[in-house]
């Protein structure tokens, strides 16, 4: 008799312990600030006039703990991965019938006959990859992997 009373205490404890939560009180806007502002990366360079702005909530954490290093690849092979990958995004953005017109929102302006740097160059072919893996795209035929 004193184990099942014991027993029963237990899962009252247990019961009364867990809160349910109002999706109202989770969200605090001060903490969404954080979030965004976490999550926003730019790139400038008092060499060159470019600047990449990447506001992607995820995509900071994805470049610190799954992204190749940099210096993995070249520079020029960063490019030419780029280059195909605008390209491709590029197509999908001026056909927001058949894409998701929300996935695609801004034309990327990439030139390559100018020499963004290295720094450019690599968040940029990583967050085209943080994109495919997350939303499950397929920009080209190279399949997206780390």
């Amino acid at each position: 008799m004193k184990k099942l009373l014991f027993l029963f205490f237990l899962v009252l404890a247990l019961v009364f312990s867990c809160k349910s939560y109002n999706s109202d009180q989770i969200i605090d806007n001060s903490l969404t600030a954080d979030l965004v502002e976490n999550d926003t990366i730019s790139i400038s360079s008092d060499e060159t006039d470019y600047e990449v702005i990447i506001i992607e909530p995820g995509f900071n954490g994805w470049l610190l703990g799954s992204a190749r290093p940099r210096g993995f690849h070249s520079q020029n092979w960063l490019e030419t991965r780029n280059a195909l990958l605008v390209q491709a995004w590029n197509q999908r953005n001026l056909q927001p019938t058949v894409y998701d017109p929300n996935l695609y929102q801004l034309r990327i302006d990439y030139d390559t006959r100018t020499d963004y740097g290295y720094e450019v160059n690599y968040l940029l072919y990583n967050y085209f990859l943080y994109f495919q893996l997350k939303y499950k795209q397929q920009l080209t035929t190279f399949i997206p992997r780390i």
